[in-house]
């Protein structure tokens, strides 16, 4: 079956501060019960903290850049040849590259616990902007994980 663009990608539209479609993605996936205003704000709060902290930067550059960080290159799938069933490495598609670093970044801030979610976001957006961070160390596992598993990367055509 062929690849064909999901409605989400034809009605996606630019967020309401900075018009960016990104911003807009991420904020679907933080959004829960479809509450888009809540996590809209959650994102712009958190947005609020980046400039605080991060004195240098726009607050959307350090958004994209520690997206763009967590984004893996690698990553291991499952192959099973001849009886045996193998981890190989293989190149991420770059629309999977996006969904796992959205994916890594909100359970990286979902697991750290007390505070709101606002600053908990902002302290992961900091933390993956300066290569830190649990979702860097999910990339950094996954990327070990593809190194370790390189000589079956011949079973990768299959």
């Amino acid at each position: 079956m062929a690849n064909k663009p999901t409605a989400s990608v034809k009605q996606l539209v630019g967020d309401p501060r900075f018009d960016s479609k990104l911003v807009m993605k991420f904020v679907n996936c933080l959004m829960y019960d479809g509450k888009k205003a809540t996590s809209l704000r959650v994102f712009y709060d958190a947005m609020d903290l980046v400039v605080q902290r991060v004195t240098d930067k726009e607050p959307l550059e350090v958004f994209e850049t520690a997206l763009n960080n967590v984004k893996p290159l690698v990553e291991v799938r499952s192959k099973r040849v001849g009886g045996a069933t193998y981890q190989v490495p293989m190149e991420v598609n770059p629309k999977r590259r996006q969904a796992l670093a959205i994916r890594w970044l909100l359970q990286a801030v979902r697991a750290r616990k007390g505070r709101p979610m606002s600053e908990r976001l902002a302290e992961e957006l900091i933390a993956a902007f300066n290569r830190e961070g649990a979702a860097m160390s999910t990339r950094d596992n996954t990327h070990k994980m593809a190194e370790a598993n390189k000589a079956f990367a011949h079973f990768a055509w299959r």
